[in-house]
């Protein structure tokens, strides 16, 4: 069994008016996009968010392939990791995939690689021109949940405050594009880059 995790609760300021997690990406709500991405190589999704996000989430996850868990945050928009330690709270499987709202183009075949790569490990991290992407990666959940709580108990609420707890490995760009382009790393961050995102997915 293999879960899935979107980190869907943050306010993206700099995205403006509207719920970035279920802006319209070309006809789609962007979180339908990365769960409909993520089917294939998962038997569960998780999506951590806000209470206030609850009814448009669920109406965006209406029949959704596999079963569908909410993970509210006890308090709102405390940064990803705390996203991140709500949403695993609500995993039951050994590993889970964690992608943020907004990285649409996140691509099956390299999630089942990061799978195979967390599996001697606490997490599996793809790095792009030198930076680690903890955003679209895969975490050991009790091992992950204990070096989050651990974090915020030294009041440290970067996801790398966390990953220096962990044994974990990271996955350089030739390994990356062996099994997918680096665009399946891609988010959405701004308006701006909604609208190219849609004209991409129309082309």
């Amino acid at each position: 069994m293999r879960t899935g995790l979107v980190v869907a609760g943050g306010y993206s300021t700099r995205f403006g008016d509207g719920d970035k997690a279920v802006a319209d990406l070309a006809g789609t709500p962007m979180l339908r996009r990365v769960a409909d991405r993520l089917a294939p190589v998962i038997d569960r999704l998780v999506v951590n968010c806000r209470l206030d996000q609850r009814p448009a989430i669920a109406d965006a996850l209406a029949g959704y392939d596999h079963p569908v868990t909410l993970a509210e945050d006890d308090e709102p928009d405390r940064g990803p990791m705390t996203g991140i330690l709500t949403g695993l709270r609500a995993v039951d499987t050994e590993f889970a995939v964690v992608v943020a709202c907004d990285m649409p183009f996140v691509a099956p075949a390299l999630v089942a690689h990061l799978l195979d790569r967390a599996q001697d490990h606490d997490a599996a991290v793809p790095r792009v021109d030198g930076r680690d992407q903890p955003l679209q990666a895969v975490y050991r959940t009790d091992a992950t949940v204990a070096a989050c709580e651990a974090a915020l108990v030294r009041d440290q609420r970067a996801v790398f405050a966390a990953l220096n707890d962990l044994d974990w490995v990271f996955v350089p760009e030739a390994e990356i594009e062996a099994h997918a382009t680096l665009e399946s790393l891609r988010n959405v961050n701004t308006r701006e880059d909604l609208r190219a995102a849609a004209a991409d997915l129309e082309q």
